[in-house]
């Protein structure tokens, strides 16, 4: 088997090194020259790939691949969204000149809206942010296609190596929002749950990919910063506008327990 991973960044190089650990051959691509002899000496075959319009960088060996791993981010706070969605369609044409069978998108748990409720896979989307948005926008492109199969999983918010909450709000008042549970998922099961859709081929399902515990925010920031330390945060006990995201299919179809605690 040969996966090919768009985007080898926090999430995708880490994807890369545990594949290519259990001697899966891995493609990965970059948009800057000066990570590809770091790829190489983690036993990734590197690629210099970008798909921006106008400055578009295509090497056709790197979709030359039975899976495609899309992690990619829209970067819609920098006003880049509708370029993402240019992207996913220039990555449709290509996947299918390439005949390649299975694609796996990395989307997010913000299509989901603030909708004060528990979701799963099952309920309606309503995304109320731009990201959340046009990545909704970018599952449906990639579903819509009927000679690939689609997959997809939505990643909560991001902790792990260098992304430690303990520092996000730190010394930082007046927060609002302090009683509203978390979503998130630690890097640890996010590459766990990656390999167990390669593993199991659990290919064409979607996969809220969440920690099964939410704690409010006051009380999961505020513990993060002292175990680092660090100034407490000051929030505003209030609920407004809430979520809590669950994962039925993590659990029914893959099988897996989550390694990492909140």
């Amino acid at each position: 088997m040969t996966v090919s991973i768009l985007g080898c960044g926090w999430y995708g190089s880490e994807l890369a090194k545990s594949l290519v650990k259990k001697w899966i051959k891995v493609k990965g691509s970059t948009t800057s020259a000066t990570k590809l002899p770091l790829f190489a000496e983690s036993g990734i075959e590197p690629y210099l790939i970008d798909l921006s319009p106008g400055n578009e960088v295509i090497d056709p060996a790197f979709f030359e691949c039975d899976v495609l791993w899309i992690s990619i981010p829209p970067k819609a706070r920098a006003g880049n969204g509708a370029e993402y969605l240019v992207k996913i369609e220039r990555l449709i044409a290509i996947i299918k000149e390439q005949k390649i069978k299975q694609v796996v998108l990395i989307s997010s748990t913000g299509v989901y809206g603030d909708s004060n409720t528990e979701v799963t896979e099952l309920d309606e989307l309503n995304p109320d942010s731009e990201s959340g948005k046009i990545l909704l926008a970018a599952e449906n492109l990639l579903k819509a296609e009927t000679e690939f199969t689609t997959t997809i999983i939505r990643f909560a918010g991001l902790i792990g190596p260098g992304r430690d909450p303990g520092r996000f709000f730190s010394g930082k008042t007046e927060i609002p929002n302090g009683d509203a549970p978390v979503n998130l998922i630690h890097l640890t099961d996010c590459i766990g749950i990656s390999l167990a859709i390669l593993d199991k081929q659990a290919f064409g399902y979607t996969y809220n990919a969440v920690s099964p515990l939410h704690p409010t925010r006051a009380d999961f920031y505020t513990g993060a910063a002292s175990r680092l330390g660090l100034e407490a945060p000051q929030f505003i006990h209030e609920n407004k506008s809430w979520k809590v995201v669950a994962g039925i299919n993590v659990a029914e179809i893959l099988g897996y327990e989550y390694q990492v605690d909140l």
